[in-house]
C-alpha cells in the first residue's frame, strides 16, 4: 500500500478557506484526513514544480495573479506573488526544462510567461494579448482558458472566446512567438487540450458545445488539422452542460472528460493509433459541477472534486475496458475545483 498526498484548489465563495490537502490510499481508493494548508481567495488552480514549489491562483483585493509557495512546509510558506490589477488566471503550467511558468487569464484574454528564479519565485518575461469574439453569449471577447506545453515543447493556448488554438515557439528566456492558429467550428468554445502518447494527435474539448475533437498535430509548423468530433453527453440531454477537463491514460487508450450540468465523467475509447474516439460510458459523479479531475499515479483510480456539492468522488478504473466504477462519493472538500497528486 502507498499513501499519496493530494492537493485541492477551491473557490472560496461559501465556506472554503483556500487550498486543502488529503491522503489517498492507492489500494482502497479512499481519501482521508482533509486539512487546510494554504489560505487564499479563490485558489481555483495550482501547479507543482519538481522543486516542490506550488504556483497558485490568488485574488487579493482588486489584484489577481500567481502566488508562489514552498510545498514542503505546512502550512505552505509563501515565497512571493506576482499580482496585477484585474482578474485571476484560469490555468497555470510549468515548463521544467526551461524553468518557466505559464499563466493564462480567461477574463483578460492573455497568456503570461514567467522565469523561475533560484528561490522559486517568478519574474514576468512576456505577455500575449488575444482579441476577437465568437457567436455565443459567452464569447463576447477573447477568453484564454488553457496554456501549456505540446509534446515537442511549444506552448499551445486555447481561447474559448474566439474558438481558436494558438501555437507559440518558446525561447529559453520565456519570450513567445506565435507560429500557428487553428480555428474550431463557430461556437465550439474550446477549453482544454491534451495530446496522444506519441504527440501526433491532440484532443480538444469544447466547453460550450460539449464536444471532443481529435486533431492531427503537425510538428513541422505547430499547426492542427481536424479529424473527427464526438459528443461528451447523450443527444437527448437538453439542459445546460459545460465540458471542463480532459485526462488521457498514459497508454493513450482512453480519454476522460468532465461534464458540468450533466454531472458525469465521459469515457472515450481511442483507436486507430490515436486518430479515432468512441464514447463508451457516462457515469454520474454523485455530485454537482465537476471541473478538474486526476488519475492517481498508478492510474487505477480517477478522483473528481464536485464544486457545488462540496464532495469528492473516486472511481476505480478498469485498465482493459477503461470504464469507471464508483468507490467513494462522500469525502468532503468545500468548493473543490482543482486536484493535483503530490507524489
Amino acid at each position: 500500500m502507498t499513501v499519496h498526498h493530494v492537493l485541492f484548489g477551491t473557490y472560496t465563495k461559501k465556506t472554503s478557506k483556500g487550498v486543502y490537502e488529503a491522503t489517498f490510499d492507492d489500494q482502497t481508493g479512499q481519501l482521508a484526513n482533509a486539512a487546510l494548508v494554504y489560505e487564499a481567495t479563490n485558489p481555483t488552480y495550482l501547479a507543482l514544480s519538481k522543486a516542490n514549489k506550488a504556483y497558485i491562483v490568488d485574488k487579493r483585493d482588486n489584484l489577481g495573479g500567481v502566488a508562489v509557495t514552498d510545498n514542503a512546509k505546512r502550512p505552505m510558506a509563501e515565497i512571493g506573488a506576482n499580482m496585477t490589477e484585474g482578474s485571476t488566471p484560469a490555468y497555470i503550467g510549468v515548463d521544467e526544462d526551461r524553468q518557466l511558468v505559464f499563466a493564462c487569464y480567461y477574463h483578460r484574454g492573455t497568456v503570461e510567461s514567467y522565469k523561475i528564479l533560484a528561490n522559486g519565485s517568478l519574474e514576468l518575461k512576456d505577455r500575449f494579448q488575444n482579441t476577437g469574439s465568437g457567436p455565443r453569449p459567452e464569447q463576447a471577447t477573447a477568453h484564454i482558458h488553457f496554456a501549456n506545453l505540446t509534446p515537442d515543447k511549444r506552448l499551445v493556448a486555447v481561447d474559448l472566446g474566439t474558438d481558436e488554438v494558438i501555437t507559440f515557439d518558446v525561447q529559453e528566456d520565456g519570450k513567445l512567438k506565435e507560429i500557428a492558429r487553428y480555428e474550431a467550428i463557430a461556437g465550439f468554445g474550446p477549453r482544454h487540450i491534451r495530446f496522444s502518447k506519441d504527440g501526433e494527435y491532440a484532443y480538444l474539448l469544447g466547453e460550450l458545445s460539449s464536444l471532443l475533437s481529435v486533431l492531427k498535430y503537425n510538428e513541422e509548423d505547430g499547426s492542427f488539422e481536424h479529424l473527427m468530433t464526438a459528443p461528451t453527453i447523450p443527444s437527448d440531454w437538453d439542459d445546460h452542460n459545460g465540458a471542463a477537463a480532459i485526462r488521457v491514460s498514459s497508454d493513450g487508450r482512453f480519454i476522460y472528460t468532465s461534464n458540468r450540468g450533466h454531472d458525469t465523467i465521459a469515457v472515450f475509447k481511442v483507436s486507430n493509433l490515436g486518430a479515432e474516439i468512441e464514447l463508451i460510458q457516462n457515469i454520474s459523479v454523485e455530485g454537482s459541477f465537476p471541473r478538474d479531475m486526476a488519475l492517481d499515479p498508478e492510474e487505477k483510480f480517477l478522483v473528481v472534486p464536485n464544486q457545488e456539492t462540496d464532495n469528492v468522488t473516486v472511481f476505480a478504473r478498469d485498465e482493459e475496458s477503461g470504464e469507471l466504477r464508483l468507490v467513494q462519493k462522500d469525502f468532503a472538500i468545500p468548493e473543490g475545483v482543482r486536484i493535483a497528486f503530490e507524489d
